[in-house]
């Protein structure tokens, strides 16, 4: 009865083997919205995923990737008097769906093919700022704990605190190319869209200095990198209302890279040899 029991687990284990790959990936992120919304690949930063692909046919594919990277951006000459500026780390975790447009992975098949991909993830982050302290050193501080737009004060209680976990779409394209039976490599190429327009910490407008000094967890602070144009033209501060961001459209960023993929029979194939044995 216990072998009928694990026949169906071991077929299971069999066909993820044949059909996986073991995916490291190294390449780039960058980022867009209100600190740069000119260049879908403006200053990318180091980002590196490690995954799993199983192959459902020679056509479609699922893809689960676990991805680090960062994003960046300082505001651009046009708008150089704001002076914003970020950085944040991104951790995500995603599952999507590959369609491959010609046949591909099987012994007969194309040993290339272009494809598009498509998905759901949950992502981190969590911009931060560097800033002077008094003694002239530079040090970095988390932004969203200074709620830099009032928001969760009284005063703009239509603004809440954003969250740092969030969903985004995964999509894009890419070329594999199938080396041997052991390896494949890709190049993708592909956006995450999201529901977040404080990626960078900026979406509205400046707010009183003074609801920053009651609501942050470090008013001072607040204060100071709240409004930054000071910093470029000594004395100049903007007046509460005036326009800090475009919350019309939701911050995204980018994952580009190459990516090796190694089969799953290839480095667990002595399991079922030793299965085998063990059955006998």
């Amino acid at each position: 009865m216990a072998l009928l029991l694990s026949l169906p687990s071991a077929a299971q284990s069999d066909d993820l083997l044949r059909n996986g790959e073991l995916l490291l990936a190294a390449g780039g992120m960058s980022y867009i919205g209100d600190l740069n919304n000119q260049s879908a690949l403006g200053m990318p930063h180091g980002a590196a995923a490690v995954g799993l692909r199983y192959r459902l046919d020679n056509r479609w594919a699922l893809r689960f990737e676990l991805a680090y990277g960062s994003v960046a951006s300082p505001d651009k000459d046009y708008i150089r008097q704001r002076n914003l500026s970020f950085r944040s780390d991104i951790w995500e975790l995603s599952g999507v769906g590959e369609f491959n447009f010609a046949p591909f992975g099987g012994p007969n098949d194309r040993l290339w093919t272009p494809y598009i991909f498509g998905g759901l993830a949950v992502f981190y982050f969590n911009p931060m700022a560097s800033y002077m302290r008094a003694d002239g050193s530079t040090a970095w501080t988390e932004l969203q704990p200074l709620h830099t737009e009032g928001q969760g004060s009284q005063a703009y209680s239509g603004r809440q605190p954003y969250r740092l976990v969030q969903v985004s779409l995964p999509f894009g394209v890419g070329v594999k190319v199938r080396l041997s039976k052991v390896f494949t490599v890709a190049a993708q190429y592909g956006f995450r869209k999201t529901w977040t327009d404080y990626l960078d910490d900026v979406s509205t407008t400046y707010v009183e200095p003074s609801v920053l000094l009651s609501n942050a967890d470090d008013g001072a602070l607040a204060v100071q990198l709240a409004d930054r144009s000071g910093e470029v033209t000594p004395g100049f501060s903007n007046a509460p209302g005036i326009k800090r961001g475009d919350d019309s459209l939701d911050d995204w960023y980018s994952f580009f890279n190459l990516s090796v993929g190694v089969s799953l029979e290839t480095l667990f194939g002595w399991t079922q040899k030793k299965r085998c044995k063990l059955n006998n």
